[in-house]
């Protein structure tokens, strides 16, 4: 199947940080959000370990966004189960 674009359709938490969300081709992934958070050292990403303002996502468009869009994930990382290598770049930069 060739595919352009890739949407979440739904998404629900699994607890501590942990995100079920399910993709419009059937794709299943639970995402750990937490060591993301945890490693920030931005102020604005770690004030979403308040475990209400995280709860507080929702799907816009297919995509998963917190606030204004104050934190969002490129699609295919959450696709991949992939958070990990924007902490070590963001790190690195």
């Amino acid at each position: 199947m060739n595919r352009d674009v890739i949407n979440i359709v739904t998404a629900y938490s699994t607890g501590d940080y942990h995100l079920c969300l399910t993709f419009d081709d059937g794709t299943v992934q639970t995402v750990d959000f937490k060591p993301f958070l945890t490693r920030s050292s931005h102020p604005d990403i770690r004030a979403y370990l308040e475990p209400d303002r995280f709860l507080a996502f929702r799907i816009e468009y297919g995509e998963l966004v917190w606030g204004d869009c104050d934190l969002c994930f490129p699609m295919m990382d959450l696709y991949r189960n992939d958070l990990d290598h924007h902490i070590y770049s963001a790190v690195a930069a």
